[in-house]
């Protein structure tokens, strides 16, 4: 049996990687795992949405999001991967910053589990005679959860202190602390590793002289967390800095990711180790004319699909027998992975509840071949009546050519032809009714054969109307959950 390494870094976008954005980020470490020890898997998409409803589906191989939402690990279902690994007489570890998966029990089931505390809302130590300060205006960032009177971003920055040098971040932090426990357990196999880096997710607070490099000319307040809304709160130079932020902090996971990954080098275990280093999703900057990966604001009315540069993660697997610096065009999910891993690892385990998930372990060995012939990323719904509450987030339904979003922006079926407009920039669902139909089958027969209920069926089967209703989602976004 082979150790399993597994690095997930939340927020971290695919065209972060190899220059593929138009605005590049500085990524050497990932870009050269990439072209020289793993394979990429192109076509890796969320499948629940957000945080806890992506670990949830990667950790128990069963897809979440027709039938529950953000909770706890333990309610989702019987499956948990570190014990089923544990089981077979794996050592099982878990290091995290990510604030949400202690809350959710995902610890529990771990041998060990360890928690750098601080990130987003955490607070572990009250300094109230220390006052919170204003980072940025009220008007240009998410305005709930509130503590006395201050958003998010500024009890962020004052629960830690202001930090200005990279040692002090969260994912130094986070990688130094992976780093001494390789060192520490390297020769105890098998081990399962978990390191969980909440970076880059907001709020963007890499030390400033990292920012200016993206953006050296602005002046005004530095603009570190999204609104969550319009896109048009900012001016075209707020909203470059809001990018800078956001560039500065991928960069700055870039290089703690790397600091682990060369410390496999340095205690020479590749051959008896599988690495998976992923994203859970990434971040509207601008596109789609919104800021952030959900609607929370009032002023926007939106329903809001999980776009290409939300959905579109990425996913790279190294180790083993696993072709170097080789480049897989296959739709994957994060539910495969658990399946796949077991896989490559020569691991046989007796999940209490089936996998919903589908090994792709051949593909990666062999370098070439198809998975999946689609992929859908979804937030689940709730309702009082068989409408998609205003403003949610819709699913968004990926093949190897078409993008389609049942519920578009404006409640009606959008299509994009994603092999010529990755980012789902031009809309042309009028002009192909056709392919809309097919592809909102294809949407409905996913949905049948992972046993959505009646219930949640009825808010998709028929292309939208425009309709609008209330009711609620993705729990850790919404007003009352906050």
């Amino acid at each position: 049996m082979k150790n399993i390494i597994v690095i997930i870094t939340d927020t971290f976008r695919y065209d972060n990687l190899r220059d593929l954005a138009k605005r590049p980020i500085r990524t050497p470490e990932l870009d050269k795992f990439a072209a020289e020890r793993a394979t990429s898997i192109e076509k890796f998409y969320m499948g629940s949405f957000p945080t806890i409803p992506h670990r949830t589906d990667f950790a128990t191989g069963v897809l979440g999001w027709p039938h529950y939402g953000w909770q706890p690990i333990d309610v989702s279902g019987p499956n948990h991967i570190a014990k089923l690994i544990g089981q077979a007489g794996y050592a099982t570890q878990l290091i995290v910053d990510c604030p949400h998966l202690f809350n959710s029990r995902f610890q529990h089931d771990f041998d060990a589990a360890f928690q750098h505390r601080g990130q987003e809302g955490d607070k572990p130590l009250l300094h109230l005679n220390d006052p919170i300060k204003t980072v940025i205006p009220t008007t240009k960032t998410r305005t709930h959860p509130m503590f006395r009177g201050h958003p998010l971003v500024d009890t962020h920055r004052w629960t830690n202190r202001y930090y200005r040098c990279e040692a002090d971040t969260f994912s130094a932090k986070t990688s130094a602390t992976t780093i001494q426990w390789l060192e520490e357990n390297s020769q105890s196999n098998p081990f399962f590793l978990w390191v969980d880096f909440f970076d880059p997710h907001e709020p963007w607070d890499p030390p400033e002289y990292m920012v200016r490099r993206y953006d050296r000319h602005y002046d005004g307040p530095p603009m570190m967390h999204p609104n969550y809304g319009p896109s048009s709160a900012y001016t075209a130079e707020e909203l470059q800095n809001l990018w800078a932020h956001y560039a500065a902090e991928s960069e700055l996971v870039d290089r703690a990711i790397g600091r682990i990954l060369q410390k496999i080098n340095d205690l020479e275990i590749w051959n008896d180790t599988i690495v998976i280093v992923m994203s859970d999703h990434g971040m509207s900057i601008g596109e789609h004319e919104r800021t952030g990966k959900s609607n929370i604001t009032d002023e926007d009315i939106r329903y809001w699909p999980i776009y290409p540069e939300i959905g579109h993660a990425i996913l790279m697997v190294a180790g083993g027998e696993i072709p170097s610096g080789n480049r897989l065009e296959a739709i994957a999910q994060p539910i495969d992975l658990l399946p796949t891993l077991c896989d490559l690892a020569n691991l046989e385990i007796n999940p209490p509840k089936p996998f919903d998930g589908i090994s792709f372990a051949e593909n990666l060995l062999q370098g070439k071949g198809k998975h999946r012939d689609h992929a859908v990323s979804g937030c689940n719904l709730k309702s009082p009546d068989s409408t998609p509450p205003r403003r949610s987030t819709t699913p968004f339904l990926v093949t190897d050519q078409w993008g389609y979003a049942p519920v578009g922006a404006y409640g009606k079926p959008e299509l994009y032809e994603l092999s010529v407009d990755p980012l789902a920039t031009n809309d042309i669902a009028d002009q192909n009714e056709l392919i809309v139909n097919e592809l909102h089958s294809l949407f409905i027969s996913h949905l049948m054969q992972h046993q959505a209920s009646e219930e949640f069926l009825s808010f998709w089967q028929k292309p939208s109307k425009n309709q609008v209703a209330g009711g609620s989602w993705a729990i850790d976004y919404s007003k009352d959950n906050s």
